[in-house]
């Protein structure tokens, strides 16, 4: 079968794209942009990537279009596949139909933390000898590729909240049917999609409803908002994890949160949690894996030694490079909660911390959380903030408390001097965004190497 992909570039649909490759289709697509990890990962799989909208790449006609929900009507590319009468379905769908069916399913879904702790899973699971498949929405450092069908029973997808296409507005969690359904957390966020916190909460009890009454429903016990979520109903054996005396899965960190950490699961000690991930946000991220791998069959003392050493996952915390003693560092952070973590697990003794950060997310550039970034900011020594001309709120305003440690400006070369003027040895600069943000990492480490800002 031929098989054209719409937002191919997108790390679910990319995803999509490595399981119908593997399968034995015949697969190209379509994007109007392509960055890191997956552009990297799609053209070392041999998956030819067209650029733009255009419905010349659909001639002649493949057997099936799969669609993006980045796309909506009006793109050329979606009037074409309408007016033609062409087959076309989400990759949620495509997903559910084409690989999940028959397997045990591991949803990782929640506000932040699914992409780490998916990866998390797939190689707990791996290193127990279960040979997982798994569709993750990043890079893993354990594989070249962020998707592969696996030969084991189980098959771990990053189950995002966001909604699966133009003409399917539900969650893409709610497609997937797991027999195993992990709730990281919940917090407000795309708010172009959902009105409020209600809304989201609403998709996520919906993929509650789907779990088997044999299966897992996994939540935070720590999260304030994930409560009500199953208060609505739940099915299923429901297990709490989180650093609360109350938790099934239980983290003890007597010493703080990165010192001494053991994991508990009904009390009983199943030994040291120390993934080489920094921060208590990764502590949570690794006992979560370990409850989501043993509901789906793994030995949980050999789980918990696979997290521990965990390879990690690109823009996770991944350092770029090191010029002299300044560390540039990429994460994904686009919300104030996960800017907050990010700085809190790198802040050190004698390191500054410069944090540089684009507001690029939906939700940041229509500035719903522009009150809380301050406060998520607070442990920067200096932050870099990106202020395009087309934002439609005053970053100056909005983070005034921070002082004299606030720089904005419009264009990155300019953000990236700035962060260079300032970089004194021993610094870490901390690039935070959900794009390429103009590949400012490479540019740092050019005027780092330089010695001076970057031309």
């Amino acid at each position: 079968m031929k098989i054209h992909i719409l937002g191919i570039c997108g790390t679910f649909m990319g995803g999509v794209a490595l399981l119908a490759r593997e399968s034995g289709h015949a697969v190209d697509g379509s994007d109007s942009a392509a960055w890191p990890p997956m552009s990297d990962i799609l053209d070392q799989a041999g998956v030819p990537v067209r650029p733009g909208y255009d419905a010349a790449h659909l001639e002649p006609a493949p057997d099936r279009v799969v669609i993006g929900n980045a796309l909506s009507r009006g793109n050329p590319a979606v009037e074409h596949i309408l007016d033609r009468g062409l087959p076309y379905q989400s990759g949620p769908a495509w997903l559910a139909e084409n690989v999940l069916n028959g397997r045990c399913v591991v949803a990782i879904a929640g506000t932040h933390g699914k992409t780490t702790t998916a990866s998390m899973t797939a190689w707990a699971l791996e290193r127990c000898g279960l040979d997982p498949g798994y569709l993750i929405g990043g890079a893993p450092g354990f594989s070249e590729r962020s998707a592969r069908l696996g030969t084991g029973s189980p098959f771990v997808v990053e189950a995002d909240e966001y909604d699966t296409a133009f003409f399917d507005k539900r969650a893409k969690v709610v497609h997937y049917q797991p027999r195993v359904l992990l709730l990281n957390n919940l917090e407000y966020d795309h708010a172009d999609i959902y009105p409020d916190l209600e809304a989201i909460a609403t998709q996520l009890h919906h993929a509650v409803r789907t779990v088997p009454g044999n299966g897992r429903v996994l939540i935070n016990g720590d999260d304030p908002n994930l409560p009500a979520v199953v208060a609505r109903g739940c099915w299923s054996r429901l297990e709490r994890i989180g650093f609360g005396a109350d938790n099934d899965w239980r983290i003890t960190a007597d010493d703080g949160p990165d010192a001494g950490a053991v994991l508990l699961h009904r009390r009983t000690p199943l030994g040291p949690l120390h993934p080489p991930q920094p921060g208590r946000h990764n502590l949570a991220n690794a006992a979560a894996a370990v409850a989501a791998a043993a509901g789906a069959g793994a030995d949980p003392t050999t789980a918990l030694e696979a997290v521990n050493a965990f390879p990690g996952v690109r823009r996770r915390l991944e350092v770029r490079g090191r010029v002299g003693e300044v560390e540039v560092i990429d994460d994904f952070a686009h919300h104030p909660s996960a800017v907050a973590a990010t700085l809190e697990a790198l802040a050190a003794p004698g390191r500054r911390l410069l944090a540089v950060l684009e507001p690029r997310s939906n939700t940041m550039r229509l500035g719903i959380h522009r009150r809380q970034l301050a406060d998520a900011l607070a442990r920067a020594d200096h932050a870099f903030v990106l202020t395009p001309p087309d934002l439609p709120w005053s970053v100056p305003e909005a983070l005034a408390p921070l002082g004299g440690r606030l720089h904005t400006a419009a264009e990155v070369d300019h953000l990236a001097r700035l962060a260079l003027a300032e970089a004194r040895p021993g610094d870490r600069l901390v690039v935070m965004s959900n794009g390429a943000f103009g590949n400012i990492h490479e540019r740092l480490l050019a005027g780092l190497e330089a010695g001076s800002a970057p031309a």
